[in-house]
């Protein structure tokens, strides 16, 4: 070997050592490469046990050739960062249920090539993982078809008890794939994500109504194609129809919340926080409105750069949601401005958790760069806190008089919390010493 070309086998190593998993603290590269080896070790025992026929190869080119175009019909639209759905799973639970578990193993390394080359560039290890927990799920699901397959005549009988009985263990082991693959996909999310919300990507109507049309349609797909693989050709339209119907639902979802801090927009927080006011009105609970703002935040931006402050948002946002509940609602209402409404929450209350909220803010190290080691900054926060009177209020008189509770608070020496409800008003703050101090 020259050294130009051990050069170049060496490359790829020293990319791969300077992924950003490999500094992510905990267990999380534990995790993914133990998940990453696991799917390699079933390749190569599955290739040690299989035997090639021609019907087989065909199939699994057909079933592929889906699999490609419905990556093409994904780049026309974009795919969305974070936690991806798509309708793969109509190609590739055919190839687990009718095919040896080593084709729909090694299905998976060209459909993440192709997007990785033809859809969105990201890190290369997280291609590398999602190949991993995709592949394995429906390894298993695949495994667990074989073996209870063999033992469905001896408990059925007659061709449509066998068929039907069939059909339902398709979808059991569609739902196995479903179970396997959120299960690690989303282990890998939240410890990199702590505040994302598992209900919310997998578990949520929506989701959970997309992932079961997937799975009936990937069984449809299955019976179809074992009685030819010509079928496939037809199931195409039909997951073009579904892929454009799903990509509407993504968008309009996408259009609630703010794209810098994933929080709701303005308007959505608006709309969803005016029936909720109602709502109180109408039942007489409490209810309890907080704006937050940072201090002094024009001089991240010029001081480090508007990404550095793009960064600083996104933190912030995370910490926020630490503190709330999964009915307060929160949303981005300006460039440095949040706004949270915190139902069944009283004015003490209410004042409790923007204490809290402030001064852990106040304590948190923010790292501004994307290399260990580089500039940390600290920010602090102001937030006025208006709670709903018994006589009932609109939404909008709880925002100025947050509003005007805030401003006290910027007037006062910022990074303190002003409480004000329609009689009075207080303001609590920690100071030099640590200890609290109030204000009438």
């Amino acid at each position: 070997m020259s050294i130009a070309q051990f050069k170049g086998a060496v490359r790829p190593v020293l990319a791969a050592r300077s992924w950003p998993v490999w500094r992510t603290p905990g267990w999380l590269p534990v995790f993914i490469t133990s998940v990453t080896v696991l799917y390699a070790a079933a390749i190569v025992v599955s290739a040690s046990m299989t035997s090639f026929y021609p019907l087989q190869v065909v199939l699994f080119g057909f079933l592929l050739a889906g699999s490609v175009a419905t990556v093409e019909r994904t780049r026309k639209a974009g795919e969305n960062a974070g936690f991806i759905k798509d309708m793969y799973g109509v190609w590739e639970l055919p190839m687990a249920i009718l095919l040896p578990p080593l084709y729909v193993l090694i299905a998976l390394i060209p459909r993440q090539l192709m997007m990785q080359w033809r859809i969105r560039q990201i890190p290369l290890y997280r291609r590398v993982f999602s190949a991993a927990a995709v592949g394995l799920s429906y390894g298993a699901a695949s495994v667990a078809f074989h073996a209870v397959n063999r033992e469905i005549s001896t408990y059925f009988h007659g061709p449509i008890s066998i068929a039907s009985a069939r059909a339902l263990l398709i979808a059991a082991c569609g739902v196995l794939q479903w179970v396997i693959n959120n299960g690690l996909v989303l282990t890998a999310v939240k410890r990199t994500e702590p505040t994302a919300s598992v209900r919310e990507m997998a578990l949520g109507s929506e989701p959970l109504h997309n992932d079961a049309t997937e799975v009936c349609m990937a069984v449809l797909v299955t019976l179809a194609a074992s009685i030819t693989p010509i079928a496939v050709a037809f199931a195409f339209p039909l997951v073009t129809l579904m892929q454009r119907s799903q990509r509407h639902l993504q968008l309009l979802t996408a259009s609630r919340f703010d794209t810098k801090t994933g929080l709701l927009n303005a308007g959505t927080w608006d709309r969803e926080a005016t029936a909720e006011v109602a709502r109180a009105n109408r039942t007489r609970s409490s209810l309890a409105v907080a704006l937050i703002d940072i201090d002094n935040f024009k001089i991240i931006n010029d001081t480090h750069g508007h990404l550095a402050g793009d960064k600083a948002l996104r933190e912030l946002s995370r910490t926020i949601k630490l503190f709330l509940r999964e009915y307060d609602l929160v949303g981005r209402f300006g460039g440095e401005e949040f706004a949270l409404l915190l139902p069944q929450t009283d004015e003490q209350d209410a004042r409790r958790v923007a204490e809290r909220m402030r001064a852990h803010i106040a304590q948190m190290p923010i790292d501004v760069g994307d290399s260990p080691g580089s500039e940390v900054i600290r920010l602090t926060v102001s937030i006025g806190v208006a709670a709903l009177s018994t006589s009932g209020s609109q939404l909008t008189e709880l925002l100025a008089t947050a509003d005007a509770a805030l401003y006290r608070a910027k007037h006062a020496g910022r990074n303190q919390v002003w409480v004000t409800t329609d009689t009075t008003s207080c303001s609590s703050y920690t100071d030099s010493g640590g200890s609290e101090a109030a204000a009438g």
